[in-house]
């Protein structure tokens, strides 16, 4: 259920509603809007009354949410989600771009790419530095130091750090070095870590399954948000088909459904969508064209010699033509591409 309150009720009026929903069990959860806050309610098995809170002082209606996933959904809010990080928004007009390798190899390879995508305007640079992978022979991440690494790159350049948290008994250490914690696709189902990314107030990339449902994914961003968390940003990145010409099948088809679904911001991954470098520039442009809020996308100064998925990673050129492309795109998307640094040099 939504408790949508009166246009300027007082701060009484608010908490009034939200002890009766302690009262009756449920958990209240405050949401934001442009012109009304509205109060969503959680942990009810069933249809919960209206006329339990139409008759408080400041509330205006209380409407049913008939969706599963109920803080994520449009019932709950109908305007879109903008998470805010030190100045930069996701999921507003502009189009937000995070770049970087797949993994972190060594402190020189992190910070001079950093500095790279400074200069192109890039503001949020990603790098993994604990890696689950399919085997457990494939090169696992160098973890502690990678994070010390991503630190050192984000107090030089000032670009925010997006890794990966892949459990929860590394959930401390990667928070402490994270401005956007990345759920991958191989953890989009584990509830213990979903739970306590809740409680965990940074925001939160949660990336898609590669055989996960939409419905699916709504479900586990609910998790984060029904933990306190509501600074969740979708990621598409492919799913698992038939096809074996590419990594993954890119489904560009979820964009404008989980729009429709949700108030979450939903960004895509086309390197691991398609899984090869030469297709990467045209999902990205799709991806934008389908109504994303923006891109992640590897990038690596020399993909022959990557320790992982270097074949889907660009060069730093390669990445500028990207940004190029993007650039005009944008306007016609009604969005906005801010380069700020492009061109103007970083003094090392």
């Amino acid at each position: 259920m939504l408790i949508v309150m009166k246009l300027n009720a007082p701060r009484s009026d608010v908490e009034r509603v939200k002890e009766k929903i302690r009262t009756l069990g449920f958990a209240p959860h405050e949401i934001p809007g442009e012109e009304r806050l509205a109060i969503g309610v959680t942990g009810n098995k069933g249809k919960v009354d209206p006329e339990l809170f139409l008759n408080l002082p400041g509330v205006l209606e209380a409407i049913p949410v008939t969706k599963p996933f109920k803080l994520v959904s449009r019932d709950v809010k109908a305007e879109n989600s903008v998470i805010q990080i030190d100045g930069s928004r996701i999921g507003g007009r502009e189009l937000t771009v995070i770049a970087g390798p797949c993994s972190v190899e060594s402190r020189d390879q992190i910070i001079d790419l950093a500095f790279t995508l400074k200069n192109l305007g890039v503001r949020f640079l990603r790098g993994g530095a604990y890696k689950p992978r399919t085997s457990p022979y494939s090169f696992q991440g160098l973890k502690d130091e990678a994070l010390i690494y991503l630190k050192e790159a984000r107090d030089a350049t000032g670009l925010r750090i997006v890794t990966e948290v892949k459990d929860t008994a590394t959930l401390a250490a990667v928070a402490e070095c994270a401005d956007i914690l990345q759920v991958g696709a191989r953890n989009m189902h584990n509830y213990s870590l979903l739970e306590a990314l809740g409680s965990v107030r940074k925001p939160v990339l949660l990336k898609r399954g590669f055989a996960a449902t939409i419905e699916e994914l709504l479900m586990s961003a609910e998790y984060i948000l029904s933990g306190g968390n509501y600074n969740v940003i979708l990621c598409e990145r492919g799913i698992r088909t038939f096809e074996t010409a590419t990594r993954n099948t890119l489904d560009l088809n979820s964009i404008p459904i989980i729009k429709k679904l949700s108030h979450l911001p939903i960004i895509v991954d086309p390197s691991h969508g398609i899984g090869v470098w030469d297709g990467v520039t045209p999902m990205s442009l799709a991806a934008i064209a389908a109504g994303a809020d923006g891109l992640i996308i590897e990038v690596h100064q020399d993909p022959a010699m990557a320790l992982s998925d270097g074949y889907q990673s660009l060069k730093p050129s390669r990445f500028a033509q990207l940004l190029e492309k993007l650039g005009q795109l944008a306007p016609i998307m009604d969005r906005t591409l801010t380069r700020a640094f492009q061109n103007a040099g970083v003094a090392r």
